[in-house]
């Protein structure tokens, strides 16, 4: 399945900001939906801000027009106060990237455990994101670091206590 653009994306003023600050806002929220939905199409967790201005999602090749650096980082900005987005360093050079933010990957999971009888098992990190029984659910595959922070998540609202098992951590959902 191929990544459908949005129809901004072949509007050349789309790739430069606007100056009018309603008409910003529109195109920051533009620019963010554009952003998140590139990033859970491909699965990515992370982004590196100097390669970011080369990724297809801020350079248009097709119409030869690319957000600047410093918008990219006015996105990325606007990401971080929805918090879908958190940086890795100091410089801001790398960040992670949150299509779904923890609390919502926590309550896919749950009600996945719930859906199939298993509240009151105990799963180990790797079944949850890797195993067989969770093949074609939306968290297969999660990166272990978002994992976490969902399970996390649920532990806060009493539904999952995270454990330390022989070969690394689990979860008993409850």
């Amino acid at each position: 399945m191929s990544f459908e653009w949005p129809w901004q994306y072949n509007f050349p003023p789309f790739f430069t900001l606007q100056p009018n600050a309603d008409t910003r806002q529109k195109q920051l929220a533009a620019w963010c939906s554009l952003a998140l939905s590139y990033c859970r199409h491909h699965k990515l967790y992370t982004l590196d801000v100097m390669e970011a201005q080369e990724s297809p999602v801020f350079n248009n090749k097709k119409i030869a027009r690319k957000l600047s650096m410093e918008a990219i980082q006015v996105v990325f900005e606007e990401l971080r106060k929805k918090g879908n987005l958190e940086w890795l360093d100091k410089n801001k050079s790398r960040c992670l990237v949150m299509w779904r933010r923890p609390e919502e990957w926590g309550k896919l999971m749950y009600q996945w455990v719930s859906k199939n009888g298993m509240v009151n098992s105990v799963f180990t990190l790797y079944e949850l994101s890797n195993g067989d029984d969770t093949e074609g659910e939306e968290f297969h595959g999660l990166e272990e670091w978002m994992l976490l922070r969902s399970l996390q998540a649920l532990q806060t609202e009493g539904k999952a206590e995270i454990i330390t098992m022989d070969d690394g951590k689990g979860v008993k959902f409850f």
